[in-house]
């Protein structure tokens, strides 16, 4: 089954999200997820971004331009991207499964 994914850079507009040392995490998150879609898209994978800009998202906003992307099936994958600053190291995964 060919699965269809959802990019979402977490933050943005004015939900700046870490801030420190002249990084500011929503515009990585932007770059990033920026990257990602476009490599998957150029690899003929369904994908959607859920936002192209600096905007702010309500998490009702954010939530409904993932489920209004290809809905809410099983073969539907959401990366959300964040850049934390909490001290941990190495990577953080969420598994989130929307019901309607």
């Amino acid at each position: 089954m060919a699965k269809k994914v959802v990019i979402d850079p977490g933050h943005g507009g004015t939900d700046s999200g870490a801030v420190g040392n002249g990084i500011i995490e929503k515009d990585y998150n932007l770059k990033i997820s920026k990257y990602i879609f476009d490599r998957l898209k150029s690899l003929g994978v369904d994908v959607y971004i859920t936002r192209e800009t600096d905007e702010t998202l309500t998490p009702t906003e954010r939530v409904n331009r993932v489920l209004n992307a290809f809905g809410n099936s099983s073969d539907v994958l959401v990366v959300s991207n964040h850049i934390n600053a909490g001290g941990a190291d190495g990577q953080s995964v969420t598994n989130i499964k929307y019901n309607n």
